[in-house]
C-alpha cells in the first residue's frame, strides 16, 4: 500500500518533470554554461576586463543548472529505488522523505525558472479596495488582508501595513502592505485584478447569500534614482492616524497624505511611527506608482502589449463559500475545493499555475 502511494506521489510530478525537461532543452543556459565555464578557464581570462561579470554570470547559471540536474537524477533514481524496494517496507519508509523534498525542489525552481521580469525580485506595495456594497465588501477587504499577510509569513516575507481606512460597519475600505523579500512583486503580481466572494452574509439576518468585489492593485518599488520628482508637485499633508497602535496614535499627527499635483496620485501612510518613516514610505508609494503610470502608458501606445486595467468586471478569481466550496482562478481554470485553506493564505498553488499561463500568453 505505502508502494502504490508513493509511486502515486512520483507519477503527479511527471509533467512538471516534463516541463521542466522540455524548457532545458529549449533554453540556451546549457550552451551558455559550457561557453563561460571555457572562458573562465582560459589561461589569460585574470586579463579579461570582463571577468567580474563573467564570473558573476556563470556562477548564476550554474546554480540552476545544479538544481536542474539535482531533479532530473533524483526523479530517475526514486523511481529505480522505489521498483527495487517494492516489497521493503521499512526501505519504502525510508523514500517518504525524500520524494516529500523532491515535490518542494520542484516547485521551488519552476517558480524561480518563471519569474524572469525584470521587476519580479523588488519589493512591492499591495493595495486592496473594497469595492461598492458597503459592510459586506469591506469586510471581504479585510478577509484579503488577513489572507495575504498569511502567505507572506508562509513564504518568509515581510509585510508592513503602511495604510488603512477602517470600514463603516466591519473591515476595511482600503488597505496597503509594503512587503519586502525574495522575489516579493514577481510571486505577487498574479493577485492584480477583481476578487470576487459568494457567501451566505454573517450581516444579513435572513442569512441571504451575498456576492462580494474587491480590487487588489501591486506595485513594485523603484530603484531611488529612477524617478525624480520635483517637490514643488507636491502637496504634503499630515493627519492623526486611525485605528489601534498604542495611545500617542490619535494624539500627533503622524500620518501623512501626498499629493502628486500633475498626475492627481494621492498616496497615504500611517504606520503609526514617526512623521519622517510615514514620509519615507509615502514617497516610496508615490514613486511605484508614477512607475507604473509610465508603464501603463508605454504599453497602451504599443498596439503589441495587451493593456491590463482593472475594470470591476475583469474578475480574476471567485471564492464560493456557498451553495458549494470552491476558489477558482478564471484565467487560469486553477482550482481548490478548500477555500479555508487558500483563505489562510495557501495560495502558492494559483500563483504557480498564473505563472506557468503567463509565460505561455506573454512571451
Amino acid at each position: 500500500m505505502l508502494f502504490d502511494e508513493l509511486q502515486e506521489q512520483l507519477k503527479n510530478l511527471t509533467p512538471d518533470i516534463s516541463l521542466l525537461t522540455d524548457f532545458w532543452t529549449k533554453s540556451p543556459y546549457e550552451a551558455k554554461y559550457h561557453l563561460l565555464e571555457e572562458q573562465s578557464q582560459q589561461e589569460d581570462f585574470w586579463q579579461n576586463p570582463k571577468q567580474t561579470d563573467i564570473l558573476k554570470e556563470l556562477q548564476k547559471i550554474r546554480v540552476i543548472r545544479d538544481q536542474y540536474y539535482s531533479i532530473a537524477t533524483t526523479n530517475k533514481e526514486l523511481y529505480e529505488l522505489l521498483s527495487l524496494f517494492k516489497e521493503d517496507e521499512a526501505e519504502l519508509k525510508k523514500l517518504a522523505p525524500e520524494i516529500r523534498a523532491l515535490q518542494k525542489a520542484v516547485v521551488s525552481f519552476k517558480i524561480s525558472l518563471l519569474l524572469t521580469k525584470p521587476d519580479d525580485s523588488s519589493n512591492c506595495f499591495l493595495n486592496i479596495n473594497a469595492g461598492a456594497g458597503g459592510t459586506e465588501s469591506q469586510d471581504w477587504a479585510e478577509i484579503l488582508l488577513r489572507m495575504y499577510v498569511r502567505f507572506c509569513e508562509r513564504e518568509h516575507l515581510n509585510a508592513d501595513l503602511v495604510d488603512h481606512q477602517v470600514g463603516e460597519g466591519a473591515g476595511l475600505k482600503s488597505a496597503t502592505l509594503f512587503i519586502r523579500g525574495k522575489n516579493a512583486y514577481g510571486l505577487l503580481r498574479s493577485e492584480i485584478g477583481i476578487h470576487r466572494l459568494v457567501r451566505i452574509s454573517p450581516f444579513d439576518s435572513n442569512k441571504r447569500r451575498h456576492t462580494s468585489f474587491c480590487a487588489v492593485t501591486i506595485t513594485s518599488e523603484v530603484p531611488e534614482q529612477e524617478i525624480v520628482i520635483d517637490t514643488a508637485d507636491l502637496r504634503i499633508d499630515t493627519f492623526r492616524a486611525s485605528g489601534a497602535g498604542g495611545q500617542h496614535v490619535n494624539k500627533t499627527e503622524s500620518a501623512i497624505r501626498i499629493t502628486h499635483i500633475p498626475s492627481g496620485i494621492v498616496v497615504q501612510c500611517q504606520t503609526e511611527r514617526s512623521q519622517t518613516q510615514n514620509k519615507e514610505t509615502g514617497m516610496k508609494m508615490l514613486k511605484a506608482k508614477l512607475a507604473q503610470k509610465q508603464k501603463d502608458e508605454q504599453e497602451a501606445k504599443s498596439a503589441s502589449v495587451e493593456k491590463k486595467k482593472i475594470e470591476w468586471g475583469s474578475q480574476i478569481r471567485s471564492y464560493v463559500l456557498h451553495p458549494y466550496k470552491m476558489v477558482k482562478d478564471h484565467r487560469t481554470d486553477y482550482e481548490s475545493m478548500q477555500p479555508d485553506l487558500t483563505l489562510d493564505g495557501e495560495i502558492m498553488g494559483f500563483i504557480e499555475s498564473y505563472l506557468v499561463w503567463d509565460s505561455q500568453h506573454h512571451q
